[in-house]
């Protein structure tokens, strides 16, 4: 997470107006973590969230303390992509399904990824993907994925700029994947 912000003790509508505030700080694709104690505040932060087009990444309790985790909308939907090997999200799954060395590239923040990824998924965020790239097998084929297709189209011409050879930028991504997701909560 980028920031944190304390609202425990707070109840309905106090927790979202904090928030609010705080999001107006963060930077696009940001996350900030939410520290609340009203049972009301996680139905409250992803109806809030969703309504203004941030990503609700999940909530985690501890202690009596309610953690929710929102991300920052980017815009990122709305931004042309560059990168022409594609492959939608159902042949992903037919590549999933098959016996066929790949590697699958999650490039979403980590708070992304613990909150959910396809199984299998190698996660390397598109900020760390220059310096890291040498952690992946150039010999097999690499899947990028991140939540909408516009990180991993970035991924993905990175990569192939690094000599990868067969790159496939999967789209739509996350947002819209309907399979099995594994989370590390």
């Amino acid at each position: 997470m980028d920031m944190t912000l304390d609202a425990k003790g707070l109840a309905c509508p106090l927790p979202i107006v904090r928030t609010k505030k705080a999001m107006k700080e963060l930077e696009e694709g940001r996350v900030l973590e939410v520290q609340a104690t009203d049972p009301g505040s996680t139905a409250d932060m992803k109806a809030w969230a969703e309504g203004m087009r941030h990503q609700y990444l999940g909530t985690v309790e501890a202690e009596g303390v309610l953690k929710h985790y929102l991300r920052k909308a980017s815009g990122e939907e709305g931004q042309e992509r560059q990168f022409a090997e594609v492959c939608s999200l159902a042949e992903l799954e037919q590549k999933l399904d098959s016996a066929d060395p790949f590697i699958l590239l999650d490039v979403r923040e980590p708070a992304e990824y613990v909150f959910g990824h396809i199984p299998g998924a190698v996660s390397i965020p598109l900020g760390e993907l220059e310096s890291r790239s040498g952690e992946l097998d150039q010999s097999k084929p690499v899947y990028v994925i991140c939540r909408s297709g516009t990180r991993s189209d970035l991924a993905a011409v990175l990569l192939k700029r690094a000599g990868f050879q067969q790159v496939i930028n999967v789209v739509p991504g996350m947002k819209e994947w309907s399979g099995y997701i594994r989370s590390q909560l």
